[in-house]
């Protein structure tokens, strides 16, 4: 399995009139985690496209147990748990400073050729880079 956090801190605009994170926000941190995984791999979205790679969200899970508010530090702890095929899925925690389970996510992606817009496998490199993970 591979793991990777990150860390964001909740603006001001982010939250809602009660102080707390609103909710669609949450898409946006799971995003950020997501792409700082893959380039912690070696593999930023931009070199996905530049390889003529789209990895659009199929769908997005989310359970929320407790808010985060303005100024937080949250960690975002990002997990790929199987090997991707066409797809590669995404389970998420977000954790306050106190490491506190506020939110619990999951997201699938679609490897999608850019230039004919259908399914393709995940690129054999990034096949390989995560290879050392699932042994």
């Amino acid at each position: 399995m591979f793991i990777h956090e990150t860390k964001v801190r909740v603006r001001y605009g982010e939250t809602d009139q009660m102080g707390f994170v609103y909710y669609g926000n949450y898409a946006e941190y799971l995003e950020v985690a997501r792409v700082e995984a893959l380039r912690s791999l070696g593999f930023p979205y931009k070199r996905l496209e530049e390889e003529g790679v789209m990895l659009p969200v199929h769908d997005l899970h989310v359970t929320y147990h407790r808010p985060a508010g303005y100024d937080d530090i949250l960690t975002v702890r990002a997990r790929i748990t199987s090997m991707p095929g066409v797809r590669i899925v995404f389970a998420y925690e977000v954790l306050n400073e106190e490491n506190v389970l506020l939110t619990e996510a999951s997201t699938t992606l679609v490897f999608v050729d850019r230039a004919t817009k259908r399914p393709r496998r995940a690129p054999q490199a990034l096949l390989d880079r995560l290879g050392s993970y699932f042994i």
